[in-house]
């Protein structure tokens, strides 16, 4: 084995301050610093940071089955995510992936492809001149209505606000807990743990009804065209059975919370980014106008906007929502030719591997070409990760990739969202890659 590099710390801490108060910071010195593999000092934990295609493909695909999903962050998300694709493990993630898998692929996320235009359409008649937004308040009220109205038809619509009210007090809970040192059990009543017992129970409530009230409608019909209707439909190949209500509930709190987050926070930096890039929000405009002519995007559409699809994946390249990925060894494992041993964690920095020279020259310059179809399968298998890869990829990779194509061509044709003065919004890395202050930006209306 070769000899791993050991990253530069403080006496007795190591590395820990940095990794609490400058974790991007973190990630980039690891690579810049340590190569493709390095070891961290921290007190009492073994954790090793890789940086390279090669270390993501072996981790989250070839050695897959030697790790499992970072411990302390499946403890704090399983109080809201049960036992959910995110959070499971072994067996129980194997079965419930192939039940859901099939309502989620390409062919099948289209059917809501419609869902998403009209909410596009009723933000950007919203946009009026002279409007100041709130970006991400804006991206997450969006995809919260979209993911809501998907996943449970019309019958969320009177639950939507405590809903989304809910899940914003169980994230906050769930990012404050990964920057802890110490996290006290959730049964100890602390304020925060009351917000989060409160937000679980509220969430609980109206999920657990919908799913009584679908599952009383279902007996007299089908169980409904939503992703709701799906989980309540799928049925194990070998067995014939399908999911309990407590599994049902488990998955739809992660497709629900884990779905709407990201993709809000990827559609906030894109908007961020083109109001820094004007020539790529005309060229952006220009391709929407010339192929809509004004209407909300269909289906049938998509091919014909290719570069409104190439924008929202060059902004998960700078600003990856998931800006890296937690393993645990479960026995000693080689990852590329790097001995993890039992125990240890393993980062994978998607971070840091978005911003390597040599995979992405001037990496940090936003340019959607990078993701023109030639380019982009030149790319190494595992340069590019921004819903990791492997057994546990996002399931739900195919509904946001067409949710940032649809929503970003539409608004593009009818409004601009921008600023004088550009300021730079830097990345706050809590569970998810989130602006650190405010994005505010004017809207101006296109002519026509």
């Amino acid at each position: 084995m070769p000899e791993m590099p050991v990253l530069s710390g403080l006496p007795v801490l190591g590395c820990l301050p940095e990794l609490r108060r400058d974790r991007l910071g973190l990630l980039l010195r690891a690579y810049r610093e340590g190569g493709d593999m390095v070891r961290v000092p921290i007190p009492g934990r073994r954790l090793y940071i890789g940086t390279s295609p090669s270390i993501a493909t072996a981790a989250l695909r070839q050695e897959a089955s030697r790790f499992m999903k970072f411990f302390a962050l499946a403890k704090l998300s399983r109080p809201v995510l049960g036992d959910g694709l995110i959070t499971a493990e072994g067996a129980h993630h194997r079965r419930q992936r192939k039940l859901i898998a099939p309502g989620l692929t390409r062919r099948e996320v289209g059917r809501y492809a419609e869902v998403m235009a009209r909410h596009a359409d009723e933000l950007q008649r919203r946009c009026t001149a002279g409007t100041t937004v709130d970006v991400h308040a804006e991206m997450t009220r969006l995809t919260l209505a979209i993911a809501s109205e998907t996943m449970f038809g019309t019958s969320a619509e009177a639950h939507a606000r405590a809903a989304g009210d809910a899940i914003h007090a169980a994230t906050s809970y769930i990012a404050r807990g990964v920057g802890s040192l110490v996290n006290l059990p959730l049964s100890w009543p602390l304020p925060r743990h009351l917000r989060m017992r409160r937000a679980v129970a509220t969430l609980d409530r109206i999920v657990y009804d919908i799913i009584r009230d679908r599952r009383s409608a279902g007996r007299n019909g089908a169980p409904g065209s939503d992703i709701l209707g799906m989980l309540l439909a799928a049925q194990d190949e070998e067995d014939g059975t399908g999911m309990t209500d407590d599994q049902v509930r488990d998955e739809v709190m992660t497709l629900f919370v884990a779905g709407h987050e990201t993709t809000a926070n990827a559609l906030t930096w894109s908007l961020y980014l083109l109001d820094h890039h004007p020539d790529v929000a005309e060229r952006l405009a220009e391709e929407a106008t010339a192929v809509l002519g004004g209407r909300p995007p269909t289906l049938e559409d998509l091919p014909a906007l290719p570069y409104a699809l190439q924008v929202f994946k060059e902004a998960m390249r700078v600003f990856p929502p998931a800006y890296m990925v937690g393993r645990e060894a479960t026995e000693d494992a080689v990852v590329d030719g790097w001995e993890i041993p039992k125990g240890a964690t393993l980062l994978l920095s998607i971070y840091g591997l978005h911003r390597r020279p040599d995979l992405f020259e001037d990496p940090e310059r936003f340019d959607p070409d990078r993701f023109a179809p030639e380019r982009e399968q030149a790319l190494p298998r595992g340069a590019y990760v921004p819903f990791a890869d492997g057994p546990r990829v996002c399931i739900g990779n195919h509904f946001a990739l067409m949710e940032g194509q649809i929503v970003l061509a539409h608004l593009a044709q009818h409004v601009r969202l921008r600023t004088r003065t550009q300021p730079v919004v830097r990345p706050q890395p809590r569970v998810t890659l989130r602006p650190a202050t405010l994005v505010a930006l004017t809207a101006e209306r296109r002519a026509g």
